[in-house]
C-alpha cells in the first residue's frame, strides 16, 4: 500500500515527459516561461478588496456628486509618491534624444537610426539606435540640430536653449472598448489610426482601426504659476520651479491630463516593455493613471470610513502639527510647514506607505467626471472613461482630480471628496502618479486566504 503514491508520482512525471498531449493526456502548452511579479521601483503593493467608496463625512457644499457605494477593487501597485519634476524631466529629455536622433538620422548623421536588421532587411520604420552618442557640439550636428534650438530673435541674453515647443511625442494606445462593441455599424472615432486619416470600424477584420495614434508637447506649462493666481508673484516660481535642481524632488505641475497618460505610455512601452523585451521576458501590465475607485482605495490605506489618509477626523495629530500640505486656518499657508508645494515625501505615509494621498498637489485620475457617475458605474474595478476629442464641448473634457492641494482648504483633503479639471488644462496645483494592475489574483496577505 504504501508504494501506491509513489507509483502515483511517477506516473504523472511520465505523462509530463511525454511533450505532445502525454500519451493523449491534457497537460498543457509546455515550455511556458516562468513568472514572478516584481514590485515596479517606487511602488507598492495594494491587495485586493472591498471599501466603502464616497462621502465619509457631510456633503459640506451640497454638491451632490458621490454617495456611499461598496465597491470592489483588484490588486494594483501604485507609486508611493506623486510624480517628481526629476522623474518628468527624465521623460522629457528622452523625447530630446529621440528627436535628435530621428534628425540626425535622416541627414544621415553617424548610426543614430537603424534602418536594417541583423539580417539586411530593411526595417521600416526605423528604429532608433539608443547606444549611438549623439555629439551636441560636433560640426555636422550643430548644422543638422539647429532647428530644435529657439530662433536668434527668440533668444534672452543670446542663450542657446532647446525649442520646448519642439518636443513632441509620437504614441500609440489600443481603443479595446471600441473594439469590444458588437455593433455592425461604421463607427467615426475620430482619431488618427496608423494608417493616417479618419478611422471608422467595419467589423473585426482590420485590427489597425482600433491601434490610435497621438502626437502631444510634452513640456510642462512653467506659466501655469503666474496665470493661476491673479494679482500674485509668483514669477520665480516659473522660472526655477521645473528645471532647477532645488526643485528635483518636488511634484510635477503643470502637465495636462492627456501628458500624464502620454508619460504612462512612455513609463511602459519606451521603458518597461523595452528593457523586458531585449531579455526575451513577458510584458507586464500598462502603467496608467489610477481609476477613481483605486485613488480613493489607495487613499484610504486600508481604514474604511475614514475621512483622511490617517484616520480622522482631525487635520492634526497629537502635538498639534498638520499633517498635510493644505490652506489652513483661513489662509495661513506656512502653518503646516509649506508654502507652494513641498518635496513629494513630506509628512507621514498612510498605512500603504503612500505619501500625500491628501494635500500637496491633487492628482489626475483616468475617470471621467459624471455627476451621477455614482449611480450607473459598476461595482467591480468601477471606471468610467470618455476620450474627448479636441472639438468636444468642455463638459466632455472633465476628468476627476482628487486629493486637494495647497492652495484648497480641509473640505478637499477628504478621501471621498471629487472634484475635476480639464483634460487639456494645465494647473500649478494639479501633478498625478502611477498605477499598475496586478497580475494574477494578488499576493496572500494572511495564511488563512491561501
Amino acid at each position: 500500500m504504501e508504494r501506491r503514491p509513489i507509483l502515483y508520482l511517477c506516473g504523472i512525471a511520465v505523462l509530463a515527459s511525454c511533450g505532445q498531449g502525454g500519451q493523449g493526456q491534457l497537460i498543457g502548452a509546455q515550455n511556458r516561461p516562468s513568472w514572478y511579479q516584481v514590485d515596479p521601483y517606487g511602488m507598492n503593493y495594494l491587495p485586493l478588496g472591498s471599501y466603502v467608496m464616497g462621502p465619509s463625512d457631510q456633503d459640506a457644499p451640497y454638491a451632490q456628486v458621490a454617495k456611499s457605494k461598496t465597491v470592489s477593487i483588484q490588486a494594483f501597485y501604485m507609486d508611493q509618491t506623486e510624480i517628481s519634476n526629476n522623474e518628468y524631466r527624465q521623460f522629457v529629455e528622452y523625447v530630446i534624444d529621440s528627436t535628435a536622433k530621428q534628425i540626425l538620422g535622416e541627414e544621415d548623421i553617424g548610426e543614430h537610426v537603424i534602418t536594417e536588421d541583423e539580417f539586411g532587411e530593411e526595417i521600416d520604420p526605423p528604429v532608433i539606435n539608443w547606444k549611438a552618442r549623439i555629439y551636441w557640439d560636433g560640426e555636422e550636428e550643430q548644422e543638422a540640430l539647429f532647428d530644435m534650438y529657439y530662433p536668434e530673435s527668440e533668444r534672452f541674453y543670446r542663450r542657446k536653449e532647446i525649442d520646448t515647443r519642439k518636443l513632441m511625442f509620437e504614441y500609440y494606445w489600443i481603443d479595446l472598448k471600441e473594439a469590444a462593441r458588437k455593433s455592425g455599424k461604421d463607427l467615426d472615432l475620430g482619431y488618427t489610426n496608423v494608417k493616417g486619416g479618419k478611422t471608422s470600424i467595419q467589423g473585426h477584420s482590420d485590427r489597425s482601426k482600433f491601434i490610435i495614434k497621438e502626437v502631444i508637447n510634452v513640456y510642462p506649462d512653467t506659466l501655469t504659476w503666474v496665470h493661476d493666481f491673479t494679482y500674485a508673484y509668483n514669477e520665480p516660481m516659473t522660472e526655477n520651479y521645473f528645471w532647477h535642481p532645488a526643485y528635483d524632488d518636488y511634484p510635477v505641475v503643470g502637465v495636462t491630463w492627456s501628458q500624464a497618460k502620454a508619460f504612462n505610455v512612455w513609463r511602459t512601452q519606451n521603458m518597461m516593455n523595452a528593457w523586458l523585451q531585449r531579455g526575451g521576458e513577458p510584458f507586464i501590465n500598462h502603467f496608467r493613471l489610477p481609476t477613481e475607485a483605486e485613488w480613493e482605495y489607495a487613499a484610504r490605506g486600508g481604514l474604511d470610513l475614514s475621512p483622511f489618509p490617517w484616520g480622522g477626523p482631525y487635520v492634526r495629530n497629537r502635538s498639534g502639527c498638520f499633517l498635510a500640505n493644505f490652506k489652513p486656518l483661513h489662509g495661513n499657508y506656512t502653518d503646516d510647514g509649506g508654502f507652494h508645494t513641498v518635496p513629494v515625501d513630506s509628512y507621514s505615509p498612510n498605512d500603504y506607505g503612500l505619501y500625500n494621498m491628501s494635500g500637496n498637489v491633487a492628482e489626475w485620475t483616468s475617470t471621467a467626471f459624471d455627476e451621477s457617475v455614482y449611480d450607473f458605474d459598476h461595482d467591480m474595478n468601477p471606471e468610467y472613461s470618455f476620450d474627448a476629442l479636441a472639438n468636444d464641448p468642455p463638459a466632455m473634457k472633465r476628468k476627476v482630480v482628487r486629493g486637494g492641494s495647497f492652495k484648497d482648504v480641509g473640505l478637499y483633503l477628504q478621501t471621498g471628496t471629487r472634484a475635476y479639471e480639464y483634460q487639456d488644462t494645465a494647473k500649478c496645483y494639479v501633478g498625478f502618479r502611477s498605477a499598475l494592475t496586478y497580475l494574477g489574483r494578488g499576493k496572500a496577505v494572511r495564511a488563512e486566504d491561501l
